[in-house]
């Protein structure tokens, strides 16, 4: 008995000490409050109104300082304060007058047309105008002119989590609101600025739509007036003109505004077959979003009376604030302006990589011997690179020549069809991404694993061949050199110092990170190349050209357009390649920074020359062992870092879950780590190819994809 009299004492007291809390932050609400409301002013100036405004929004949004983990109670906390500050406000009958005029001058001061036409829309009609505003905006702090309604409004809610505190409220508190800050003249003057949004919104979209980047996308061809976008602005005078809720205008301005997003959809699609322009990009996602806009108003100026159309105002307002939102975010308009160019360039680099991957022995065999080519080719472009190196030119000359010796070697390994080991990764990971966005089934997970082990045996074979061809190529240079001029290509000094250049224990594996990004920035190239030339319509172009049809005859000029179409990429990602390679170390003893590349092939050929210069004795040495572990670590980063930044942007590009990827990296390093040998040599019996690698993988893999 004893003890439940004391836990019914410290219930008691818990209890007291619960309603003393509530009750000193009762007052200290009412205190607040208090100070606020005694600020409103209807006589004072704009600013200092809006400025009132704008602190009793921060006061009602303000977080307490104690922590509360549950969002939920949090949003109640600001509506429990709305909610006060209304009843508050009943209870002074004065001070609610007062505050009233307040609202109700700063409301009829205030341009609305601006608030529903422009915030949170694109403003700019071309993408970089639009980044450099984003830009200037999020740096420079902006004026609050007088009777800007948009800057006011923007000003009051700076936070998105505020659009779903808005969706929260309650009809009953909405209604007095409203009735605190408006009344029937208001009502009226913002129908009317609604009616100027709409027109305003209207107006741009037929500019946009009517301009001859758009008509020429559109589907099926029409005459100017015959456009859905020209009948939009007819319906919506119609509709402008009858009542706000006359069925039949009301639902031919509906379906004219669905015909304009169908349009929209209609470009993207021509996009994704024919090429991506940012630009374009950028003005149909601007136009969507307008069309959206021009929804909503319609909702709301048909919502009726402020108790009814509470929802509609609701909706309205939260969207401003989200869209406000996702305006001024850098990020989000570049991320959607170039999603669309990223996932093309992927998907042309993931045609041109599906070439490179060796899936059955015969291909494996096509690779090495294309891997051989490659070598003979790249023995020639270490040659030319060591005796530049003895000229003493100034880095600039340095890095010129260097870059025309590799743009000039890549070309021709390309013409002769020839592979050069480390560039596959960069085309071969967006095939590979294709394939992961396939994995609805187990099956399709076992011929992931399958191309996987194929991707990465097509890279071990390209490395094999280049390397096994420089060695013997490289030597009998050397000698060569040596018999004609009774001296190798490097002499002992400079030797010592490439060997010393290409110890694994130093910068080596920096830099070959560092190519490894090269190496796919090329690929990036390659792919913007070949999007752009699609994009501009260059092969109908080239084919019908008057000049080279007087030239070349009718069928080669086509054949020519034809060729270019097919290999433009291939010769935009070597010539780009070949200026990485060769300016970046220029451009970074231009500032100072010891920066090189280190190419595995190239590597391995100017080791083979060091060695060739120092004699047999070499090989005993220990700096030539670190050079060799140097060049296997090139070999692996080079691959490595070029794959992961392909395979990161292409995954991105087609949105795969990070789940899914979770998943096939776990089972490709068990797999790994299991059969090494089968990522780097074909197997046997792989007389079906992709099929038999396949089925020999669903049984290891099989446990874990269910899983």
């Amino acid at each position: 008995m004893k003890l439940f009299f004391l836990r019914m004492a410290v219930f008691w007291r818990r209890l007291r000490g619960r309603s003393q809390a509530r009750h000193d932050r009762f007052a200290q609400d009412a205190r607040r409050v208090q100070a606020l409301m005694s600020r409103a002013d209807p006589q004072a100036p704009w600013h200092e109104r809006a400025n009132w405004m704008i602190d009793v929004a921060e006061w009602v949004r303000h977080q307490p300082k104690v922590t509360l983990r549950d969002e939920q109670a949090w949003l109640g906390i600001k509506h429990a304060r709305l909610a006060f500050l209304l009843t508050w406000l009943d209870g002074n009958r004065e001070v609610r007058r007062t505050v009233q005029m307040t609202l109700q001058r700063t409301l009829r001061e205030a341009s609305g047309p601006e608030l529903f036409s422009a915030t949170g829309l694109p403003y700019e009609s071309a993408f970089f105008s639009e980044l450099t505003e984003r830009v200037a905006t999020a740096l420079l702090p902006r004026h609050l002119s007088p009777s800007d309604l948009p800057a006011l409004f923007t000003a009051m809610f700076p936070a998105s989590s505020d659009a779903q505190w808005m969706l929260e409220l309650d009809q009953d508190i909405l209604a007095r609101l409203w009735k605190l800050a408006a009344d029937d003249g208001i009502a009226h003057l913002y129908r009317q600025q609604i009616d100027e949004a709409l027109v305003y919104l209207c107006t741009v979209i037929i500019a946009e739509g009517i301009s001859p980047a758009f008509r020429q996308r559109l589907e099926p061809k029409m005459p100017l007036q015959a456009t859905p976008f020209m009948v939009l602005r007819r319906e919506l005078e119609a509709y402008l003109r009858g009542a706000p809720d006359n069925e039949g205008t009301l639902r031919s301005l509906r379906m004219l505004i669905a015909v304009c997003q169908a349009q929209t959809d209609r470009i993207y699609a021509h996009l994704d077959e024919y090429g991506v322009s940012v630009s374009l990009v950028y003005r149909v996602e601007r136009m969507r979003a307008q069309l959206l806009r021009m929804t909503y108003l319609i909702d709301l100026r048909i919502a009726g009376t402020a108790r009814s159309g509470g929802g509609r105002v609701q909706m309205l307002l939260a969207d401003l604030i989200d869209a406000h939102h996702n305006r001024a975010s850098v990020r989000a308009l570049v991320r959607r302006s170039f999603a669309l160019l990223a996932r093309k360039m992927v998907e042309r680099n993931g045609v041109h990589g599906e070439h490179y991957i060796a899936r059955d022995r015969a291909a494996y065999r096509a690779m090495l011997k294309a891997a051989y080519r490659g070598g003979l080719v790249t023995a020639g472009t270490v040659l030319l690179k060591t005796l530049a190196g003895s000229f003493g030119m100034p880095y600039f000359f340095q890095g010129l020549f260097a870059s025309l010796n590799y743009t000039a070697s890549f070309l021709l390994i390309s013409a002769i069809g020839g592979v050069l080991a480390t560039k596959q990764p960069a085309v071969t990971a967006p095939a590979l991404a294709a394939r992961m966005g396939e994995l609805d089934t187990v099956e399709g997970l076992h011929q992931l694993m399958a191309e996987i082990a194929m991707l990465l045996r097509s890279q071990a074979a390209a490395i094999f061949g280049n390397v096994a061809a420089v060695i013997p190529a490289m030597l009998g240079i050397s000698f060569l050199f040596l018999w004609l001029h009774g001296a190798a290509p490097l002499n002992p000094a400079k030797a010592q110092a490439m060997i010393g250049s290409l110890s694994a224990i130093g910068p080596t594996p920096l830099f070959a990170a560092l190519t490894g990004v090269l190496l796919w920035l090329a690929s990036l190239v390659a792919g913007f190349a070949d999007n752009w030339f699609a994009l501009r319509k260059l092969p109908e172009a080239l084919a019908h050209q008057r000049q080279l049809v007087r030239v070349l005859g009718a069928v080669r000029t086509e054949r020519l357009a034809h060729w270019l179409e097919h290999h433009i990429s291939t010769i935009a990602g070597n010539v780009a390649l070949g200026l990485l390679l060769g300016m970046t170390p220029a451009l970074a003893h231009f500032f100072g920074l010891p920066v090189d590349v280190r190419h595995v092939t190239l590597a391995t050929g100017s080791l083979t020359a060091a060695a060739a210069g120092l004699g047999w004795q070499v090989l005993a040495t220990p700096p030539f062992w670190l050079a060799v572990a140097g060049v296997i670590a090139t070999a692996l980063l080079n691959v490595g870092v070029a794959f992961a930044c392909a395979l990161g942007l292409a995954l991105r590009a087609r949105e795969v879950p990070r789940r899914t990827r979770r998943l096939v990296f776990r089972l490709v390093l068990r797999r790994f780590m299991l059969s090494p040998f089968g990522f780097l040599f074909p197997p046997a019996a792989a007389e079906g190819g992709a099929e038999a690698e396949a089925g020999k993988g669903n049984e290891l893999d099989s446990n874990n994809a269910g899983k």
